[in-house]
């Protein structure tokens, strides 16, 4: 019973860990606001379209989107944040010597007017991307850890910027505009330097997301978003609708899986630990009938029956608690890369799964140590 306790207190500090850790990914600002924000994904290339064709649907699509009731703007992007999705490409920045081993790259997306707006992304300095960035000279919008890493505190709109890192790569590229940081791939992941390029000036245009911000319920606007697409090609397929919370929660399926799964053990052995108890205990009162008919006889108080019995039952937990925390801080420092804003020995956990299990314990011996009292010390004297 001891090793049983000392197991479901290990299941539980870890159950209490993940769902901590959740939690804090949950509360993670991912630098834009994720409330009343829906998407959907289309591809008009699907239906044959080219890229002028499918440049200038996009652009329909977006005015059209952003003119609905309810909804205050609307942008695309190629690359959907949360999205575990990835597009990087080294940079070569003007004026900055790269040095030996420096890491060039940074993630890129290509994305629409309206598009920060949209996700509520705070424009630091310069301006967004218009209808009229559309051909030279070509223009990018950088975040603030590119900024911070390639001109320190010095202004980077105005400067150029590459694709490539060779020597002798143009900068071609003017940057334009410094927004803030933002999550790309998952919430877990730290804010990567970002170059954002408006579809509009690239001769290539495939998937793309959608995002419009609205008051509105996510099941009244979802079918709303599909005949505005429809309005524009009734054969255009459509997919991925989801409300932005929706996609924040996926892109940490993982961390929540590995908490359902932990709770759901660390609960089911604490259940049994206490069942377990409960029979042992129900087991040594019957056992101790007539010793506590002769203790109630010679003037014993049921309190001090049920401690009597009790305090077998806490030595028993105290015996699993000094075997189940060792393990514990042993088990837990293995998943301290699972875990995010959180010590693997964090104090704070530790001590609600020890009072929980102490509690179970101290419940299920409790319930015979009752039953005891109430026997009447002449019939357990009589007891065989």
């Amino acid at each position: 019973m001891a090793a049983q306790v000392g197991l479901s207190l290990l299941l539980l500090i870890g159950a209490g860990l993940f769902a901590r850790s959740v939690s804090n990914l949950r509360d993670l600002n991912p630098g834009f606001e994720v409330g009343h924000l829906l998407s959907f994904s289309l591809d008009p290339t699907l239906s044959g379209y080219k890229a002028d064709r499918a440049k200038l649907f996009y652009r329909r699509l977006t005015q059209q989107l952003a003119a609905l009731p309810g909804v205050s703007s609307a942008g695309l992007c190629v690359v959907p944040p949360l999205s575990f999705d990835n597009w990087s490409s080294d940079f070569s920045v003007e004026g900055h010597a790269a040095r030996p081993g420096e890491d060039a790259g940074s993630s890129v997306n290509h994305v629409s007017p309206g598009f920060f707006a949209t996700l509520k992304i705070p424009m630091r300095a310069g301006r967004d991307f218009t209808e009229a960035d559309r051909g030279q000279p070509e223009v990018v919008v950088v975040n603030e850890k590119f900024a911070r890493h390639y001109f320190g505190d010095r202004d980077a709109v105005g400067r150029h910027i590459g694709f490539g890192s060779n020597p002798g790569t143009k900068t071609d590229m003017e940057i334009i505009g410094v927004v803030g940081d933002t999550s790309y791939e998952t919430m877990r992941q730290e804010p990567p330097r970002q170059v954002f390029i408006p579809y509009l000036q690239n001769d290539w245009a495939g998937q793309m997301t959608a995002y419009v911000r609205t008051d509105a319920g996510a099941a009244q606007m979802f079918p709303v978003l599909r005949a505005a697409v429809h309005q524009l090609d009734a054969n255009l397929p459509v997919f991925l609708f989801k409300t932005e919370e929706r996609q924040r929660d996926d892109s940490i399926s993982v961390e929540r899986l590995a908490a359902n799964l932990s709770t759901a053990f660390g609960v089911l052995a604490t259940l049994l630990a206490g069942i377990g108890l409960y029979g042992v205990m129900a087991f040594l009162v019957a056992r101790r009938t007539r010793e506590i008919g002769i203790r109630m006889a010679l003037g014993a108080a049921k309190g001090d029956v049920v401690w009597l019995v009790v305090r077998e039952v806490l030595l028993l937990t105290a015996i699993g608690v000094m075997v189940g925390l060792p393990a514990a801080f042993g088990v837990t420092r293995l998943l301290a890369s699972q875990l995010y804003g959180i010590t693997p020995n964090d104090p704070v956990t530790v001590t609600v799964a020890t009072l929980g299990i102490a509690a179970i314990a101290v419940l299920s011996s409790y319930l015979p140590a009752r039953r005891a009292t109430r026997v009447d010390p002449i019939t357990a004297l009589r007891y065989e």
